[in-house]
């Protein structure tokens, strides 16, 4: 097969950060075509020399600059009505750390920016449906899988942990309920150190422990906060 693009199908990628105790997406403003001077989820044709996986990781780095992102298959998506024609797109997502990767505008790409995932400007076509999948696919993973962990510092406070949880499940839990499950885990280590440059009094950091945190991300747990 000749070399090309497929013009009935994309790929459309959701990137989570974890930042001042917020929960961001990236979003990218297109600088040509149809969608020109618009937000959305980074996103782009499949080209018909290369799998869908191969597709999502150019695409992104294409428009963001971001490369060596472990992407996760999210879901397709193909309403009829989704677009003025017939597209279906297959969504990716992944959880990175801000502070580990440089984003910048590359190749059909205005601006790129992290924004809170409830406080982003209107998105292209269903994009907005794409995100709120997301969204919630990530509520239930984080309750199954310790994933979110992977948006945390190497060392952190009980207090990150838990503004990390409750940014991602939207909701407050009891502090000393919280930090009692997590410790029963068996997860974290007391690196025995505290937090410098900080105004209020220092707390403990914390990291996790590598086998455990391995075991339960390949069996899966049941993190009933």
């Amino acid at each position: 097969m000749k070399p090309g693009i497929l013009p009935h199908l994309s790929v459309d990628c959701v990137i989570y950060t974890f930042h001042n105790n917020q929960l961001y997406v990236l979003i990218v403003k297109h600088d040509e075509g149809v969608s020109k001077g618009e937000w959305g989820l980074p996103g782009g044709w499949v080209k018909t020399n290369e799998n869908l996986d191969d597709s999502a990781s150019r695409v992104l780095n294409q428009l963001t600059g971001l490369k060596n992102v472990y992407l996760e298959q999210l879901q397709a998506f193909g309403n009829i009505d989704r677009l003025p024609e017939r597209i279906i797109t297959v969504a990716y997502y992944a959880l990175i750390k801000m502070e580990d990767y440089e984003i910048h505008a590359g190749n059909t790409a205005q601006e790129v920016r992290w924004v809170p995932i409830h406080d982003h400007p209107p998105l292209i076509f269903d994009h907005d449906d794409i995100l709120r999948f997301g969204n919630s696919r990530l509520q239930k993973i984080v309750r199954q899988k310790p994933i979110g962990f992977n948006l945390l510092p190497e060392e952190f406070t009980l207090f990150q942990l838990q503004s990390l949880y409750e940014a991602i499940l939207e909701t407050k839990f009891d502090k000393p309920n919280f930090r009692r499950k997590l410790l029963k885990m068996k997860l974290l280590i007391d690196t025995k150190k505290k937090e410098k440059n900080v105004n209020n009094r220092p707390a403990n950091l914390f990291r996790f422990d590598q086998f455990i945190y391995d075991k339960l991300k390949e069996k899966g747990f049941s993190f009933d906060l």
